[in-house]
């Protein structure tokens, strides 16, 4: 069907191409008639033009000047008539036939000398028979591509130029009749016009029909040209006496001539008649052509449709047959391959319920041949694959507890541990075991935070074990509790705000991965800076800046994180030196909170951590005015007791981070609040040395 389709594309853009050029020969042949009569108004005036150099030629000294009207009648009769030539092609006149009605305007010159003087006819009709000649050479006709278009360029071609023929046939027999100087030269221009024309004549009958040709030699059949042809006979008797003696000879001759102009004029007519018939009835039959020629080319794009149709019938036949149970196999396959694609892209930190392996159906068998055995082994394919995609998903969720019950266990034992570690502190008044006390706690408290991320690892959400909402700096402080390295991190707050209590918790451990990030890959004689400030424009929220000056990252590594900061991704697929980045993504997908790492001028790593105004709360829970209140740190992930944290004071100051200070210096002031304290760094300003 392709192949045939091509073929017929290829026949249908041959008959469109036929058809346009058919139209536009029509248009020419049609357009041409009024060139038909601008070459008989240039007849016309060659002939007037003869007469009045002949008048001025049989003049008599003392004679007034001949009548030239009939001269100028004629000239202004050619000037209206190019112009209507113009105004019928428009912009689709030809450059040849441009030219030659600039040559016709050329013959101003040769008519201002003949109005004042007699001039040889052999200078009058050079110049107008070489106007004639290249009014009709400026069609072009007969070099149109199609056949039929070739053909009605000649057939046109040859009918004006057998009317030009005759009609210069005409003018030199009325010329040769007046026995000027030149009538023996006019004689015998008319003998070569009229062989001219009788071979243009027969060129025309090959090319037109059979009436055609009747109708063009109805020209020589008229009344008028017999009484021309009997001109022409008498011519034909002695040309050698044809140029007049005497003057009165001359001026005789031409009174016979001025005499039988009237015959000339309605021959001329005649003739004009006759060749625009036939114009139009060749262009008619050209509009046809391109009219039939666009009929088949409706009928062949009709069949090619139609082709096309019985085409898709039968291809739905022998879908039916046979296509119907590949494509039920294909469905099948790409079942499987979307069962297999839904299990590989499940990811640890997706907080939906581990489905169970999904169910392929059986492919039915309608057919017990070639294909019917393909579709049992491809039963055999789903049945196998089902059971593999159901192996990983118990692997899956099997791993998953048991990450979960790890990380279950280790925060339990720690919260027992802290709990212990809580009540020694309570007792105990040594600062030096107090100080290895804190340390203790500092360990423990980072062993707790590991195990709040093995859980989250392990797709675990712990929900409700936020007390009340925190300020944002007693979050952070509570974050660099459970990191080591703590006193090489210097905090800056330009502001403060309130956390609803739902994000307390992963805030706190997503800033404790950034911060333990920050500390580890820079170098132990920086510092790593945090700023606080709130965000008053693009809809408010909070922004924090974890910055280091370490060695950074390259370009290339900073987009790759970024981008894992945002996508999900499988965690057997992560690598292991960015498992804290993997727990900060999905904590940042988890809340809407918006993480980004950039570089550090100078070298190092920027965090950029925004919390959004959805998270915050608008105002201040304890309703304090003028004093930061007293707002206790989040009470650790534990599945046992739940120790009590120390408070927290304002350091002095409008925009200083909150400053740790021991908890039993406290009690008298919150009682019932015990906590773990690490020793007040004195004389710096930000944060103290973090407790849990």
């Amino acid at each position: 069907m392709a192949v045939v389709s091509a073929m017929i594309a290829y026949i249908v853009y041959s008959e469109m191409d036929s058809a346009r050029s058919a139209a536009a020969t029509a248009r020419l042949v049609r357009d041409s008639a009024q060139v038909t009569k601008l070459i008989d108004g240039v007849q016309t005036e060659h002939r007037q033009a003869l007469l009045v150099s002949l008048r001025h030629e049989a003049a008599r000294p003392g004679d007034k000047a001949p009548d030239t009207s009939a001269f100028l009648d004629a000239q202004q009769k050619v000037s209206t008539q190019a112009e209507a030539v113009r105004a019928t092609y428009g912009d689709r006149l030809p450059e040849a036939e441009a030219q030659a009605l600039k040559e016709l305007e050329g013959l101003d010159s040769l008519r201002k000398t003949i109005e004042q003087g007699p001039i040889p006819a052999d200078n009058i009709d050079p110049a107008y028979g070489s106007v004639i000649e290249g009014l009709i050479n400026g069609l072009g006709l007969g070099q149109s591509g199609g056949e039929s278009s070739e053909s009605a360029g000649n057939l046109l071609d040859a009918l004006l130029r057998a009317d030009t023929a005759h009609a210069s046939f005409e003018t030199s027999v009325f010329a040769a009749r007046t026995r000027d100087a030149n009538a023996l030269i006019e004689y015998t221009g008319a003998v070569g016009d009229y062989e001219q024309y009788t071979y243009q004549a027969e060129r025309f009958t090959r090319f037109a029909s059979q009436e055609q040709g009747a109708r063009l030699a109805a020209i020589e059949h008229s009344a008028y040209q017999s009484v021309i042809a009997q001109h022409y006979a008498a011519l034909q008797v002695d040309p050698s006496g044809l140029v007049a003696e005497t003057p009165g000879q001359l001026r005789a001759a031409l009174q016979d001539a001025l005499t039988a102009d009237p015959t000339y004029e309605r021959q001329a007519q005649n003739r004009l008649k006759i060749t625009e018939s036939l114009i139009g009835e060749i262009a008619a039959d050209t509009q046809k052509a391109s009219d039939d020629a666009w009929w088949q080319v409706v009928w062949l794009v009709a069949a090619d449709l139609a082709a096309f149709a019985a085409w898709i019938l039968f291809s739905v036949l022998v879908r039916r047959s046979v296509v119907r149970t590949v494509r039920t196999l294909t469905q099948a396959a790409q079942h499987v391959a979307a069962a297999a694609e839904t299990e590989l892209a499940r990811v640890a930190d997706d907080d939906s319920e581990d489905a169970g392996p999904p169910r392929l159906e059986a492919v039915p068998v309608p057919v017990r041949d070639e294909i019917g055995e393909l579709a049992e082994a491809f039963n055999q394919v789903q049945v196998t694959a089902s059971a593999l995609l159901e192996r990983q998903v118990v692997s899956r969720r099997n791993i998953a507890e048991m990450f979960g019950n790890v990380g279950h266990r280790v925060s339990n034992l720690t919260a027992r541990q802290l709990a212990l570690i809580d009540s020694v502190e309570r007792g105990e008044t040594d600062p030096e075991v107090l100080d290895r006390l804190y340390r203790i706690d500092h360990i423990a408290v980072r062993l707790q935070r590991n195990a709040d991320s093995l859980m989250l690892l392990a797709g675990i959400r712990e929900t409700g074990l936020n007390s009340g909402p925190m300020r944002l700096s007693n979050i952070v402080r509570a974050a660099l509790g459970q990191i080591e390295g703590y006193q090489r991190v210097t905090p800056h707050a330009e502001g403060d705000v309130t956390v609803a209590p739902d994000i307390v918790g992963d805030l706190t451990l997503m800033l404790a991965e950034l911060l333990e990030n920050a500390v580890t890959f820079s170098p132990a004689s920086s510092s790593v800076e945090v700023v606080l400030r709130p965000r008053h424009g693009s809809g408010g929220g909070a922004l924090i800046e974890i910055i280091d000056h370490g060695l950074g990252m390259s370009p290339e590594r900073l987009e790759e994180e970024n981008a894992r900061l945002i996508r999900r991704e499988r965690l057997d697929l992560a690598p292991t030196e960015v498992l804290g980045l993997f727990v900060v993504g999905g904590l940042s997908r988890r809340w809407g909170i918006e993480v980004v790492l950039t570089r550090t001028p100078g070298g190092g790593v920027t965090a950029t951590v925004a919390v959004p105004a959805a998270q915050l709360l608008l105002a201040d829970p304890t309703g304090a005015a003028t004093r930061a209140p007293h707002i206790l740190p989040p009470p650790r992930r534990s599945g046992l007791t739940e120790p009590r944290p120390g408070v927290v004071d304002p350091e002095p100051g409008p925009s200083s981070l909150p400053r740790r200070v021991p908890a039993r210096n406290r009690v008298a002031e919150a009682p019932g609040h015990g906590g773990r304290q690490e020793p007040v760094s004195e004389g710096g300003t930000g944060y103290g040395a973090p407790g849990a």
